[in-house]
């Protein structure tokens, strides 16, 4: 997606009918510059209706990402948080990565519209469709060394579920170690990256990814079961608002978890776990297959599955976890 193809998206996100002459003299292109646009956002998962003499036409509205509505809706916690918002970026995360070299606030915000490259857990595309999803990465920088961080993702998981809480999403749950499920289908997911020692300091990059409105275009291209925001609550979502609820509840999470890391949050991440005291399959990376009773876990993060011989543990990047499915039998 190019910086002119933003523009046309801009003119449409409201919903309403736009003729390509119109569209053309206001953004002072061409019209087939105009019908190219439309074709691309087409293309990356956006519904747009062509009807003949009234021009073109979104199939829903969009909430576009603004950084000043943010900024609104943070009200007095805006002034934590530096936030930039970019039509596109081939990752949020990379990007992220690259301003935390840089002398920058310890809490930058960069949210994007379109990723190029979004990158998921063990290497997995993200995918998502413009004005579809919300992916941003925020940087956080800790006194303590990497070591102290190895239950970040947990924590991030219990700020991302409080939020889904108050939106009145009672069936979603965590899987661990950085997932976000509804009725079985991935609704967001968390991504950290970090940099620094392991004596300290370090730098965290939490990337999130949320599916808020997934269209057909969207869901074909992804390889599991996916769920999004609009369809567990049953309401459009504004997702400037999204992003601010997010935050600030992150703020209040790494605060805590900065103290005292993952203690004081450990038992409220198992009482969303999608798979506690539950038999589980865990495939390790080198093919093998383990199963046992999912059991919570550990102090510093780890997984732990009760098998036959007992708890064992299991770290973040080593395994995927996946439920068993029941057999029936007849009589």
């Amino acid at each position: 997606m190019k910086a002119w193809q933003f523009k046309v998206l801009r003119r449409l996100a409201d919903g309403e009918f736009h003729s390509g002459e119109a569209l053309a003299r206001a953004l002072g292109m061409s019209r087939a510059s105009i019908w190219l646009a439309v074709r691309e956002l087409g293309a990356a998962g956006l519904e747009v209706y062509k009807v003949r003499g009234r021009g073109y036409r979104l199939a829903q509205p969009l909430s576009l990402l603004d950084r000043e509505a943010v900024l609104r809706q943070l009200g007095d916690d805006a002034a934590h948080f530096s936030i930039e918002v970019l039509d596109s970026a081939n990752s949020t995360n990379t990007h992220a990565m690259q301003r935390a070299q840089q002398d920058v606030p310890g809490a930058l915000v960069i949210a994007a519209e379109w990723q190029e490259a979004g990158r998921g857990r063990m290497g997995r595309t993200w995918h998502a469709g413009i004005g579809g999803a919300l992916t941003f990465s925020l940087v956080w920088r800790f006194t303590q060394g990497m070591g102290f961080l190895s239950g970040l993702s947990l924590a991030v998981g219990v700020a991302l579920m409080r939020v889904l809480r108050a939106l009145g999403i009672a069936e979603a749950g965590l899987k661990w170690p950085n997932d976000v499920v509804w009725r079985g289908g991935k609704l967001a997911g968390i991504l950290i990256e970090m940099q620094g020692d392991m004596l300290g300091p370090s730098t965290a990059v939490i990337g999130i990814g949320v599916n808020v409105r997934l269209s057909d275009t969207v869901r074909g291209r992804i390889d599991q079961a996916a769920a999004d925001l609009e369809t567990a609550c049953n309401q459009p979502l504004d997702r400037n608002q999204l992003l601010a609820l997010l935050l600030r509840e992150l703020r209040q999470v790494l605060e805590v978890f900065a103290r005292e890391g993952l203690a004081p949050f450990r038992d409220e991440w198992q009482r969303y776990h999608a798979h506690q005291d539950k038999i589980v399959t865990l495939i390790l990376p080198d093919a093998r297959q383990e199963r046992g009773w999912a059991r919570g876990v550990a102090e510093d993060g780890a997984l732990l599955i009760e098998t036959e011989t007992g708890i064992r543990r299991y770290h973040s990047g080593e395994i995927s976890l996946r439920p068993i499915t029941p057999v029936m039998r007849n009589g």
